[in-house]
């Protein structure tokens, strides 16, 4: 279940917008606009659904039917070339989506309770299949040649198809049907914004959004940016160029490892140095695209690859253990919905639409400054790193 539920998003995630930039001809506009798609869904989707898996119906129930409702919606993504009807298409697919991975987790943890095995320990190694499932749809993808045209949808729709089927042949996962004191702004989770009152909680949240929107952009734009190499002569037989998604996907190869060094680095530094790291590889992950090149700059973008491991996890894992820490018992899960409110949902739409601005901007003729892209998007991270550290109030106590 976890490959699946996460080979249907690598499928496109990261090669969609060179599909919709390069045959397809959207604006990067258009092309930010549809990413955002998966920030506004991520805003409400995930509470709504989580309360129907909650009160109403089973689990593994809601999670099939989500993916059924994505397959037909991907179906129909591949067909589509007008940039209003896939902003559309892709919203209400976002819609389906976004709320099976917090769902994925939930039928997870209730069938190994069920099997009395240790969630804590026994989820970990099932969930890095979601990662591998991921990465095996980009190298798929990649390798036979779908990166850019819309069979990379078509899989993803066949993959969620499938996936929405076998989820209701998954152990029952029934509502717990438990009397709920509180409002629906409780059940969404939204009564976590308490946590705004203390202004060391309120700053981190900020910017956990303005951090959030930088993950987005690379998801829009990375294969853009390695597909316009084509191009140049010089470039359009390289590997960077003739394989963007397989180049793209030592990110999340590194993601993996870098997984397992965020214990050491909590301990030792604590949270606000992790994040001062995290904000600064995001400096680095975009200048090095700035400087990089398929030629003899292609180990600058291998680095930058590498760099994303670093960025992505000492912010977000970083992050969730934090807030984890930090709330009270009583409001843990709100405030975990709400962290994912801010990165996933005003970050997302935040990156997206902001980013699509930014190369609009320095486009000219149909021709794209990416080095000037990038540096703007490196400053926006510069900004961000010599900031966060003069609001952030926090002092750290190792651990022994």
């Amino acid at each position: 279940m976890n490959f699946l539920q996460f080979f249907v998003w690598g499928c496109w995630l990261i090669s969609l917008g060179g599909y919709m930039m390069g045959p397809l001809k959207f604006t990067g506009g258009q092309v930010g606009g549809v990413y955002a798609t998966m920030g506004l869904a991520a805003l409400f989707m995930p509470g709504l659904m989580g309360i129907v898996a909650d009160r109403w119906i089973n689990a593994e129930r809601v999670l099939g039917i989500c993916h059924l409702v994505g397959a037909i919606l991907l179906f129909w993504a591949s067909t589509v070339t007008n940039p209003v009807v896939m902003y559309w298409v892709m919203l209400f697919n976002a819609m389906a989506y976004m709320p099976t991975i917090a769902l994925n987790s939930a039928v997870s943890y209730n069938i190994l309770l069920q099997k009395g095995y240790d969630v804590v320990t026994d989820f970990p190694p099932i969930r890095v299949w979601g990662t591998i499932g991921f990465i095996f749809a980009m190298w798929t993808v990649d390798l036979v040649g779908w990166a850019r045209t819309p069979a990379q949808l078509y899989v993803s729709a066949v993959t969620a198809l499938f996936l929405g089927i076998y989820a209701f042949t998954m152990p029952a996962c029934p509502p717990a049907r438990a009397k709920r004191d509180g409002s629906l702004l409780s059940a969404l989770g939204l009564d976590a914004f308490i946590l705004f009152k203390k202004r060391k909680m309120a700053v981190f949240f900020i910017f956990a959004m303005l951090i959030g929107a930088a993950l987005q952009i690379t998801n829009t734009f990375g294969g853009s940016f390695l597909d316009d190499f084509s191009k140049f002569d010089l470039y359009k037989d390289s590997f960077a160029v003739k394989h963007p998604t397989l180049l793209l996907s030592i990110s999340q190869i590194s993601e993996t490892l870098f997984i397992l060094t965020i214990p050491f680095f909590l301990k030792r530094f604590g949270i606000k140095k992790v994040m001062i790291i995290s904000i600064f590889a995001w400096v680095l992950r975009f200048g090095l695209f700035g400087i990089g090149n398929p030629g003899h700059g292609l180990a600058l973008l291998i680095l930058s690859m590498i760099i994303y491991g670093m960025a992505f996890d000492f912010f977000n894992i970083s992050g969730s253990l934090f807030v984890e820490m930090e709330a009270a018992p009583e409001n843990r899960a709100s405030a975990q919905g709400l962290f994912m409110i801010m990165t996933n949902g005003f970050g997302a739409y935040l990156g997206g639409v902001s980013s699509g601005f930014v190369v609009d901007l320095f486009t000219k003729d149909g021709v794209k400054d990416w080095p000037h892209i990038w540096t703007v998007f490196a400053a926006y991270a510069l900004v961000l790193g010599l900031v966060f550290p003069f609001l952030f109030k926090y002092k750290h106590e190792k651990s022994a």
